[in-house]
């Protein structure tokens, strides 16, 4: 038996050595033919001219391949290239296919053209021309199985080596150029090391790239190191956002990736190191992030996106997961989710991007912060939209050390800045010393109510803020397209007006709603003192600031001696008070779109016992204007007429219609 067993095996091993042999001396006939078969399966799967000139080997299992050419039919050359030299797995060419083990390719060029709908690269992401038509599938198409199936093909044609000398790579449309230019381009037993520059129209990116590969697992880390004093910029951001966004390193990997029920999930991980990004509506000067790093799990199906547990982000020393999605299949529904575990608050302070938070700038403290966060809307029903946001902190939080600004300043006197668009305008002392300065108690309940009424119904019951009222506001900035409408408390407004500069910018209102939280949650600021501030300060008028300066501006008062209707005037146009005009007639008369205002605000007053049946039944929407705004307002010689502009809504805009 064992024999018979061995005999067997010789026979086999001989047979072996015979089609090796056979292999060997009809390589290159079993080349050529093979050449002739990939062509041909090229040339059946895309509309394309595939062409290998010629081809022969130059020792047992090395090749030369020259003169090759992708052409597709009455379009541009995509891709040509002077010379291939490779190793080949005889093994593969017995299966009808080229296996490189080895590539090496100089003077590749790959030129991508597009002339309105007309270009010569499409085909590539259209599949087999033969597969036929899945006629169940409707609607827009699903990136996440485009995306895997570019990911597999780039994998699975991954040679063991590569040595790619002078490899050039453009795409030319009328109103854009790229050129993507390597000088070499390296893989040698999974390590990768390439220099690389991209231009994109005029701007110009040098950058050095070093990693790992594994096509086996699809896996690859790169990291992306800027080879020149000017860093890497991103494209386009300044065309379309206006903006720049700059860094030295970015290091992406991709280290898992599932393809199931039509969506594709990645797994990876990326960092970026000084990180700069310049845009007015984020800051007014450049904020560097010196490093920020997210572990993420991705899925992409047909109109769904996901970032997905455990994803982490980490801005220097804070770290927080994150969970969001967006989907489109019937109607547009996102959701978004942020939480922390317990963070040392002088490791959320210290990560604070320098430029963004001036105010918070070298805050030291004790104790942990955890943040929560939720997010939910139907575009279809955006009223049922939902959201939530809380920020916890220890027992033993507190600040040790104030930085850049003393938040407890507003306890005292101090020093107010004015500033319209960004530039200071005026500057007052806020305090006894100021003439114009009045004690809460010196100023007429009237008005003190009607704006509480109006501005901020529970200010003296939260914490700083209202989350109905800015959930409201953000439905009304979604219906609308734009911000229309902010949702600010009383407490959000004294901040913005003694710490923040005007510039409307998104780190403005974060680092409003910290301050506020911090002067609410550690009982800073007693809220009649808030008050007080904030109506010693906000605008009525042209250079007119706090409660005595309009009182005497508009009536010739003094702020206890105001009466129920001229408070409600005062109130009406805290929200726009540059348009204080257009709420007169030439006689100085109130227009009749006032009178709206005047009975909504007035009927809460009287529902809260702010005021009796009498008053509100004797209030008429009209008061009389003297010194200042009489001259500026009342103009009976000119028959002209200011245009009446109904502003219920915008007057309205910050009233708590819940509390009704």
């Amino acid at each position: 038996m064992k024999k018979r067993i061995l005999i067997g095996l010789g026979i086999a091993v001989s047979l072996f050595l015979i089609l090796f042999v056979l292999v060997v001396i009809f390589r290159g006939q079993l080349l050529e033919y093979t050449i002739k078969q990939v062509e041909a399966r090229i040339e059946k799967k895309y509309p394309v001219d595939f062409t290998i000139t010629q081809a022969k080997f130059t020792d047992l299992n090395s090749v030369v391949l020259s003169g090759i050419s992708m052409v597709p039919h009455d379009r541009d050359t995509l891709f040509a290239t002077d010379s291939v030299h490779a190793s080949v797995s005889l093994t593969s060419l017995l299966r009808g296919r080229i296996g490189f083990k080895k590539l090496e390719v100089a003077n590749g060029f790959v030129t991508a053209r597009k002339n309105g709908e007309v270009n010569n690269f499409s085909f590539l992401l259209e599949g087999d021309k033969e597969e036929p038509a899945d006629t169940t599938k409707k609607g827009g198409r699903n990136y996440g199985e485009l995306l895997n199936r570019l990911i597999e093909t780039a994998f699975d044609n991954v040679p063991d080596q590569v040595d790619f000398k002078n490899l050039n790579v453009s795409y030319v449309s009328p109103n854009r150029t790229m050129d993507v230019k390597l000088p070499f381009l390296k893989i040698d037993d999974g390590n990768i090391d390439a220099q690389l520059s991209v231009r994109l129209d005029s701007m110009v990116n040098n950058m050095r790239v070093q990693g790992t590969i594994d096509p086996g697992d699809y896996n690859i880390a790169a990291s992306f190191y800027a080879s020149d004093a000017k860093g890497i910029r991103l494209p386009y951001v300044k065309e379309k956002f206006g903006g720049t966004v700059t860094f030295d390193t970015l290091h992406l990997s991709l280290q898992d990736k599932t393809y199931k029920k039509e969506k594709l999930t990645m797994k990876g991980n990326a960092k970026v190191q000084n990180l700069v990004v310049n845009h007015p509506k984020i800051a007014t000067e450049d904020v560097l992030l010196k490093e920020g790093a997210i572990d993420y799990v991705v899925t992409i199906g047909k109109d769904f996106y996901a970032i997905e547990e455990p994803t982490e982000v980490r801005i220097n020393k804070a770290v927080a997961s994150i969970q969001a999605s967006y989907q489109n299949a019937t109607s547009k529904i996102i959701d978004l989710k942020i939480n922390t575990e317990p963070i040392p608050a002088n490791n959320v302070f210290e990560s604070l991007p320098p430029g963004l938070f001036e105010n918070l700038d070298g805050i030291k403290a004790q104790g942990d912060l955890t943040y929560k966060m939720s997010f939910h809307v139907n575009m279809d029903s955006l009223e049922n939209l939902k959201f939530n946001s809380d920020l916890d902190a220890s027992k033993d939080f507190k600040i040790v050390q104030w930085g850049k600004t003393n938040i407890q300043k507003i306890n005292g006197s101090f020093v107010h800045t004015v500033y319209e668009y960004g530039k200071p305008v005026r500057t007052f002392t806020v305090g006894p010393s100021n003439p114009f300065f009045t004690r809460i108690n010196a100023i007429s309940p009237y008005l003190r109510n009607a704006i509480l009424t109006a501005e901020d119904a529970g200010f003296y019951s939260h914490n700083g803020f209202h989350e109905e009222a800015f959930r409201q506001a953000i439905i009304a900035n979604l219906k609308e397209g734009e911000f229309v409408r902010g949702g600010s408390t009383i407490s959000m407004q004294l901040v913005k007006n003694v710490f923040l500069t005007r510039h409307k910018t998104v780190t403005r209102k974060v680092e409003e709603a910290i301050i506020v939280w911090l002067i609410e949650n550690l009982d800073l600021v007693s809220k009649s003192r808030m008050f007080e501030v904030y109506l010693n300060i906000i605008e009525w008028g042209p250079n007119v600031y706090g409660a005595k300066d309009a009182s005497r501006f508009y009536f010739g008062k003094q702020p206890s001696e105001l009466n129920l209707a001229e408070a409600i005037f005062l109130t009406s146009i805290i929200p726009s008070p540059k348009r204080y005009r257009s709420s007169f007639d030439s006689y100085g008369n109130l227009r009749n779109f006032k009178g709206y205002y005047y009975r909504l605000i007035g009927g809460i007053m009287r529902r809260r016992g702010l005021i009796t049946q009498a008053e509100y039944e004797n209030l008429y929407p009209n008061v009389r204007l003297y010194g200042r705004a009489r001259d500026l307002i009342v103009t009976a010689h000119d028959t002209s007429q200011v245009e009446e502009v109904d502003t219920t809504e915008f007057e309205l805009e910050t009233i708590d219609l819940l509390d009704f």
